[in-house]
């Protein structure tokens, strides 16, 4: 499968892409020091800067999954929630470079307060939006990193979104009316498991992971560059676990069709 992600920061999503197999083909970050990341890392991949000026058109019908942990600060108790009064609120050119690019599929990252935020209106903006561009948007998921065995909870919500008629029509010329309504039921069955597939063992506990050693220690430039690189990334052993859901999804919908 092809992958290539928008707000890529350091590339969490591209490395569980990886792990899978997967072809990363494009990055979009505008940090100078997540690009330096970027390109030791992923120098395959074309780094694309300002997402608010860069054009993904030649891009379209090729991608399978794109992903975007786009930024949280809007919404997030870290910061001062101003929603989509926040000048950071890039949602909508996230949304332009889906619509631009038609991925199969789309998964995006944030933190849990975008689905209560605005009294639920940021998350039903952005579900109605993948819903006109013909997507399906299945039920966000929660998950911390401790889910998968990580040292500290970091809850972050994902929200999938699958292409549904337009490309099934395209994929499925023949019977186009019949595979696409059948599909439909199908994929209604199976991403009943959805959060099984997801599910694993959570643990946690009072130590958040930091030795006590590192009170109090003045970090050089690049640590603390490091460091905010690191906290406003995707965890991407969870990602991992989204991604082989999709792929048993993708299988399971190719099976049928054989």
């Amino acid at each position: 499968m092809t992958h290539a992600s928008l707000c890529t920061g350091i590339g969490g999503f591209d490395l569980a892409a990886s792990w899978m197999g997967w072809e990363n083909v494009f990055q979009c970050e505008i940090n100078p020091f997540c690009h330096r990341v970027l390109k030791y890392w992923f120098p395959q991949c074309e780094l694309f800067s300002d997402i608010k000026t860069s054009d993904f058109k030649k891009y379209a019908n090729t991608i399978d999954i794109i992903s975007a942990g786009f930024p949280c600060q809007p919404f997030s108790v870290a910061g001062k929630r101003k929603g989509t009064s926040d000048d950071r609120h890039i949602w909508p050119e996230v949304y332009r470079a889906i619509c631009d690019v038609r991925p199969q599929w789309f998964v995006g990252e944030n933190v849990p307060e975008i689905l209560t935020i605005e009294r639920g209106v940021v998350f039903k903006g952005i579900k109605s939006d993948l819903e006109n561009a013909g997507y399906q948007v299945f039920k966000p998921v929660e998950i911390p990193a401790c889910a998968v065995d990580k040292d500290h909870l970091r809850y972050r919500v994902f929200f999938i979104a699958n292409a549904t008629s337009d490309v099934l029509q395209t994929r499925f010329k023949d019977e186009k009316k019949r595979r696409a309504k059948t599909n439909r039921t199908k994929s209604r069955h199976f991403w009943k498991t959805w959060e099984e597939l997801l599910s694993v063992a959570v643990f946690t506990g009072d130590n958040d992971g930091i030795s006590e050693r590192l009170d109090g220690i003045t970090f050089s430039s690049w640590r603390r560059k490091s460091i905010e690189a690191y906290g406003n990334a995707v965890v991407p052993q969870v990602v991992y676990q989204i991604f082989k859901a999709i792929e048993k999804g993708e299988q399971f919908n190719n099976q049928w069709h054989d």
